[in-house]
This record gives C-alpha cells, sequence and structure tokens, in this order.
C-alpha cells in the first residue's frame, strides 16, 4: 500500500512538474512575443531624394505614450498638393521604414503625385515610447493618436490610411473607430486575431501545436488584458460601411495567408472596394515584387475614392 501510495505521489509531482514547465516556457514564449527587440531607423528621407520633412512627435490616445515621425509635404517637395494625408502604419517588429517595401521608396512615389506623407513608429517600435507590442490591440490607440495629429494640425487636410500587415489591421481598426478617414489600403492584414492565432500561433512561436498553442491563448489574455476576438478586422470593415477598401495580399504569402483578405473583402458593401493578388508575392513583398503595378493600383483606387460621393457622410 505504501509502495503504491509512493508511486502516485511521484507521479501527481511529475505531472505537475510539466504543467509547471510548460506554463514557463509558454508565459517566456509569449512574453518575447510582446517585446520584439527594437529595430534602428537605418535610413533616412535623404536617402531616397527627400529633402524636406519634418521630424514630429504626438500622444498615442493612451496619453502616457508619445510616438515620433516624419511629416512630408508635397508641397515643400515640390508637387502640387492634393489635399490629402496618407497615414502610414507598419508591421510587427518593424518601424516606420517598414524596410521589406521599403516603405520611404513608396512614400516618395506618392509625395510625387501631391500626396502628404505621415510616417511613425508604433508603440515598442522605433523611436516612440511605450514597453509592449499587441498585434493591433493597443496600436489601434497609436495610429487614433496619428489621426488626431494630423486633423489638428493639418485641419484642412481629407486623411487615407494605408498600412502593412499589423499596420492593416490596425488601419481597419482605426478606420472602424474614427469618421474621418476617408479610405484605406491595407496590405496583408488578417480577418480575426483569434481565428488567425488559432491556426498560425507555431509559426510564430517555433513551438509545436500542442499543447502551447492552447496554453498560450489562455495566458496571454491575462498579460494584455484583452482577448484575441477583441481584435477583429472583418468587423471594423463592416462598420466603415460607405468607406472604400483596398485590399493587396500576395497568394505566396506564408505568414497571413492571401484567404485572410479574400473573406475581408466580402464584408465590404462599398463598390469600389477591391482585392488585388500578387502571384507568388510572399508576407508584405508585393510592392517589391510588382513596384510600378503597385502605384498604379493604388493610386487608380484613391483616385476613384476621392471622386466617390459614397464616401462623404
Amino acid at each position: 500500500m505504501n509502495g503504491w501510495w509512493l508511486a502516485s505521489l511521484i507521479l501527481f509531482m511529475l505531472i505537475m512538474l510539466a504543467v509547471v514547465s510548460l506554463t514557463a516556457i509558454a508565459l517566456y514564449v509569449g512574453w518575447k512575443l510582446m517585446h520584439p527587440p527594437r529595430k534602428p531607423l537605418s535610413m533616412k528621407p535623404e536617402d531616397f531624394g527627400i529633402h524636406t520633412y519634418e521630424e514630429v512627435s504626438f500622444p498615442s490616445r493612451d496619453p502616457d505614450i508619445r510616438l515620433s515621425g516624419w511629416y512630408l509635404s508635397a508641397a515643400q517637395n515640390g508637387s502640387a498638393a492634393n489635399g490629402i494625408t496618407m497615414i502610414f502604419s507598419h508591421g510587427y517588429s518593424q518601424n516606420r521604414l517598414e524596410p521589406h517595401l521599403p516603405a520611404l521608396s513608396l512614400a516618395k512615389r506618392l509625395l510625387a503625385e501631391g500626396y502628404d506623407i505621415l510616417m511613425y513608429d508604433f508603440r515598442n517600435s522605433g523611436l516612440s515610447e511605450g514597453k509592449i507590442t499587441t498585434v493591433g490591440y493597443l496600436e489601434q490607440r497609436d495610429l487614433l493618436g496619428a489621426i488626431d495629429f494630423v486633423s489638428e494640425t493639418y485641419p484642412s487636410q481629407q486623411i487615407a490610411l494605408i498600412g502593412f500587415s499589423m499596420g492593416a489591421v490596425t488601419s481597419l481598426l482605426a478606420a472602424g473607430e474614427d469618421e474621418r478617414v476617408q479610405f484605406v489600403v491595407a496590405d496583408s492584414p488578417y480577418y480575426a486575431l483569434d481565428e488567425y492565432l488559432q491556426e498560425n500561433l507555431s509559426t510564430w512561436t517555433g513551438l509545436p501545436r500542442f499543447p502551447f498553442n492552447q496554453l498560450m491563448l489562455s495566458l496571454l489574455p491575462f498579460l494584455v488584458k484583452a482577448q484575441p476576438r477583441h481584435v477583429a478586422p472583418y468587423r471594423a470593415v463592416q462598420k466603415m460601411g460607405n468607406r472604400p477598401i483596398l485590399l493587396i495580399h500576395g497568394t505566396g504569402d506564408q505568414t497571413i495567408p492571401h484567404d485572410h483578405s479574400r473573406k475581408l473583402v466580402a464584408e465590404s458593401q462599398h463598390p469600389l472596394t477591391d482585392l488585388w493578388l500578387v502571384p507568388e508575392a510572399g508576407h508584405v513583398r508585393s510592392y517589391a515584387k510588382e513596384p510600378d503595378a503597385y502605384v498604379e493600383k493604388v493610386l487608380a483606387f484613391l483616385q476613384k475614392a476621392a471622386k466617390n460621393p459614397l464616401q462623404h457622410r
């Protein structure tokens, strides 16, 4: 009897040790995902022939966090301004440069067409304050702060958003909350965070799906104080109503499969909402693969959207 009791106790202790160890691993990896290392600003506008720009700083909607960025004026760079400011939002673990494009290359081409550009770093990125990254949940408050900054500093400007991966998701979320946003270009967004993580979390963690996916999805909401279901771009698209969206996605995207954008486009009721699938392009690699076609597609969408009376409330 004593031998059976001792064996049971040892088994119980081994099980508890395994549970504690797995939980510790899940928490550590989750913490690392929410604290990606900052990447330096390794390029400047001058490197792309943009010699006039303003260093700007403004608060997030969380006022204890200040964000850093550049404001690029079309008029000050020799182009006829069209009265629209494009706010760029970068992806996870990146900064305002979004080097996969690179963002400054796209910004220069849009500047030449008369668009002012605001490029900024999300919290915990680049030169901005903050110590946590949440893949869209808190970042939407940063973008809302950027919208406030443009609206207050340049009140005559219309506002459009363009975002990449996490920045695309954040652009959709912010547009769903703020009617000052006239139109959105979303490059490589996910449809819903809970669905995406259920399918793809192991891609980011490098851990086996079982038992870590469910373990992390149970623990991380306590760290962020939010549930993944609260980050739902598809609901934001539904809320945008009569404002159009251009979705861009590469068919070779292994990080966020292009089916996410297919489902998002189906949620919009605006006749100008469109989906451009770039054959074989990887995650946020559509501009790098087809730069001229990318710019033409974005400009055509923006020009049509700006002329369409349905987008005005």
